[in-house]
């Protein structure tokens, strides 16, 4: 077998097929806590079927683990014209905020910033990298299945089992789009390490399997 980082090189599919190599970890309710360290509030709820369920309104979330290395597997469905998303690398920037880079879930055809397309559109690097423009979207209300791919500071978004959007976090790429996004003042964004988040933008939302495999 190739070595992981050569393999990253020549065909970005086995980066993913050898983090899974292992089985991953499945990410329940219970792994999550609020911005304060306490269990989710009444807004978030566990159902049948390893989903986890957001009615509009729960606060968001983060996992009591750091990752690095990793791939993070989910499923996901929006209610029309909703927004949300699952953040990675998320830390407490600056000692107030809660920041990390977003994999984007939106309504792309229903929600104002999902039909201004580009980085705010599902499967972007959020506000700062669009992805690809044939990417495979389900229509809202159907279970979308994302990954996410993060080794040796280099980023991968899939959607429905295609490569979406790719990123290398320590080239002078990375370095410009930040510096052109929101994040730009934002000292310390996503140092290559962090929490996983479910974000709460106040819009129903549906994650089902959950699941990480860490390096």
């Amino acid at each position: 077998m190739r070595p992981l980082l050569l393999s990253l090189l020549i065909a970005p599919a086995v980066l993913s097929s050898a983090l899974l190599a292992a089985d991953p970890v499945v990410l329940k309710l219970s792994d999550f806590i609020d911005f304060n360290g306490a269990d989710p509030a009444a807004g978030w709820s566990a159902e049948e079927g390893g989903i986890i369920h957001l009615n509009g309104k729960g606060g968001s979330l983060v996992t009591k683990l750091e990752y690095s290395d990793f791939e993070l597997e989910w499923d996901w469905k929006i209610s029309p014209k909703g927004n949300n998303g699952i953040k990675y690398w998320v830390t407490k920037v600056g000692g107030k905020e809660w920041l990390g880079i977003e994999y984007q879930m939106i309504d792309d055809n229903g929600h104002p910033d999902g039909m201004r397309g580009g980085s705010h559109s599902s499967a972007a690097f959020y506000d700062i990298k669009a992805p690809a423009e044939d990417k495979p979207l389900k229509p809202v209300g159907e279970w979308n299945s994302s990954r996410v791919v993060s080794k040796d500071g280099k980023l991968q978004h899939w959607l429905n089992g295609k490569l979406v959007g790719e990123a290398d976090t320590k080239s002078e790429d990375w370095k410009a789009r930040i510096a052109a996004s929101k994040f730009k003042s934002k000292e310390g964004f996503a140092p290559g390490k962090g929490r996983v988040m479910l974000t709460d933008h106040n819009d129903e939302t549906w994650f089902r399997n959950i699941r990480i495999k860490a390096d």
